[in-house]
């Protein structure tokens, strides 16, 4: 009679090793979709907080848009909203976010665009309410 050796043959320790793999290699990339998405909401949270700031404060105190945000003139807005998710502010090059005045005279702007471009989705836009 035959004694029967105990352990893993080499087929089952690949297939085993393959398996796990791919369940590691899995894990990351829905890591990663689900971290892109938690970007974009951040984004899409501070391109309204800018919107609201900018109909509810400055437009209705002032009758105009300004040519330009800062937290100077959206004082009702928390400040680091004005940084993107990677750590660059509105209006450097590179930011995720951009400001867009128009129909200016005299640093009073009538319409304005705000743009978040997004990693897993088209670009956030909103406009102004008024005309």
């Amino acid at each position: 009679m035959r004694k029967s050796k105990s352990g893993f043959t080499v087929l089952e320790l690949v297939i085993v090793i393959l398996f796990v793999s791919l369940a590691v290699v899995l894990f990351f990339v829905q890591k990663m979709n689900i971290d892109a998405m938690s970007r974009d909401d951040q984004r899409k949270t501070a391109i309204n907080a800018m919107y609201y700031s900018l109909e509810e404060g400055f437009f209705t105190k002032n009758g105009y848009y300004p040519e330009e945000i800062s937290e100077d003139n959206l004082t009702t807005m928390d400040p680091a909203l004005f940084t993107d998710p990677s750590g660059i502010n509105l209006g450097e090059d590179g930011s995720s976010y951009s400001y867009q005045p128009a129909n200016c005279e005299d640093g009073k702007c009538r319409e304005y665009t705000l743009r978040a471009v997004l990693e897993k989705e088209e670009d956030y836009i909103k406009k102004n309410r008024s005309s």
